[in-house]
């Protein structure tokens, strides 16, 4: 039996900002979304405002900043989506409290940064930048004196997660020798090995890799202490966050010697766009490798982001599923033949589920499967019953489970 939404599909209105991939969109369609704006730029301020009035859900990637003010604003917002690994750019608090998960890809891209940090470590322990700068100005350096193989140096690697594991998988097959250090214990991948401190990993090891996330535990987690505590003559890569590391102490580092080499793809303070300038005190030094933020940008990880997240999309309004959703309870549901689906975000507190289960019985309406899930303040729960459809009994129900106190968001889904 075909499903009726509560919102027809080619009324939902989706807006794609900062030149998401187009697989985003096909796969959107295909599934019958065809309200679907794309957007080649980051938006902000009052155009970002305006572009979000009737939109029920956007996609990101990292420029756009979706500050509590603007999610107040967005007046049909119903989800949200990061079309990347990271989340810092959206106020999630803000976007839970006001009943919106926040989708991302997590492991969409992480191939993609894996390779260029084995490129990068190939790259600076042969000297490769600065030996490429001298032959494009006529330069001939043949010399091998601080050039080196990869196969037998150490590895280290801060954030065992879904990029640093493999990462690790990739490093052995060079002939590293690899040690982790996360604050989680962590199953190893192959020979790796964890080390007890951060201390302990940068004095070992001959590279070091950081891939932890942005949070106020990892800001300026390599600090000028924690670079004077590497090996000398060793490098340093940062495709993680700005934040983690003090560029002015790593700068320091270089131009002293202490440090060979370093790798950075991500700053404290970046470019909006293609048209302001790039300032770092890392330009113009040695053996360093600058990119733009490119570790995720392959034309391979874009594509599966866009289908990724474009799916969490359409099982959240579909069937009310919040799995991979960052700041909200998880909640995954199967596809049942025949039925009326509700979903309610309620402020979690007692006697909420007793208060929504006397509204359906108050219907004489029979609840075939609940599905419940905490997180801290917020609760999300789906409700399912086996009533025929009945749009006057469904907009009582609605209505009833709209004015409960402590209600946050409350939809049908479909019925059946």
């Amino acid at each position: 039996m075909e499903a009726s939404f509560s919102l027809p599909k080619d009324r939902i209105r989706i807006l794609l900002l900062e030149g998401i991939h187009e697989s985003a969109a096909k796969h959107l369609a295909a599934q019958g979304y065809n309200q679907v704006t794309c957007v080649k730029t980051a938006l902000e301020g009052e155009a970002l405002s305006e572009a979000l009035k009737g939109v029920h859900m956007v996609g990101i990637r990292s420029r756009t900043q979706l500050t509590a003010p603007v999610i107040e604003a967005a007046d049909r917002l119903m989800a949200i989506g990061c079309f990347c690994i990271g989340t810092n750019q959206v106020d999630l608090n803000a976007a839970r409290m006001a009943g919106i998960p926040v989708f991302n890809a997590p492991f969409s891209n992480t191939r993609s940064v894996a390779e260029l940090v084995m490129g990068e470590i190939v790259m600076l322990l042969r000297r490769i930048p600065s030996r490429s700068e001298q032959c494009h100005a006529g330069g001939w350096d043949k010399s091998a004196v601080n050039a080196w193989e990869v196969r037998g140096k150490t590895l280290g690697i801060v954030g065992y997660g879904s990029i640093g594991s493999q990462l690790s998988v990739l490093a052995e097959a060079f002939g590293l020798r690899v040690i982790f250090y996360d604050t989680v214990d962590k199953l190893p991948h192959g020979n790796a090995t964890a080390v007890d401190t951060l201390h302990d990993l940068l004095s070992q090891s001959d590279i070091v890799s950081l891939h932890v996330p942005q949070t106020e535990q990892t800001k300026d987690m390599i600090g000028e202490a924690e670079i004077r505590a590497m090996k000398p003559n060793s490098i340093l890569l940062n495709n993680a966050r700005g934040t983690v590391v003090d560029i002015d102490a790593l700068a320091a580092a270089l131009r002293d010697g202490h440090l060979m080499g370093a790798g950075v793809d991500v700053f404290p303070k970046e470019p909006k766009g293609a048209g302001e300038s790039f300032v770092s005190p890392l330009q113009g030094l040695p053996n360093v490798i600058l990119t733009p933020h490119i570790g995720g940008s392959t034309m391979e990880a874009q594509e599966r982001i866009g289908v990724e997240v474009a799916k969490r999309f359409v099982e959240y309004s579909d069937v009310g599923s919040t799995l991979g959703a960052v700041n909200f309870p998880a909640v995954q549901l199967p596809e049942r033949p025949r039925g009326t689906r509700f979903m309610h975000v309620h402020e979690n507190r007692p006697g909420i589920m007793r208060q929504i289960n006397e509204i359906f019985s108050s219907e004489d309406c029979n609840i075939v499967s609940q599905y419940l899930q905490t997180d801290g303040e917020v609760g999300y729960v789906v409700v399912e019953t086996d009533a025929s459809p009945d749009s006057e009994l469904d907009t009582r129900l609605l209505n009833s489970l709209r004015e409960l106190k402590g209600t946050m968001r409350a939809r049908l889904i479909y019925q059946r």
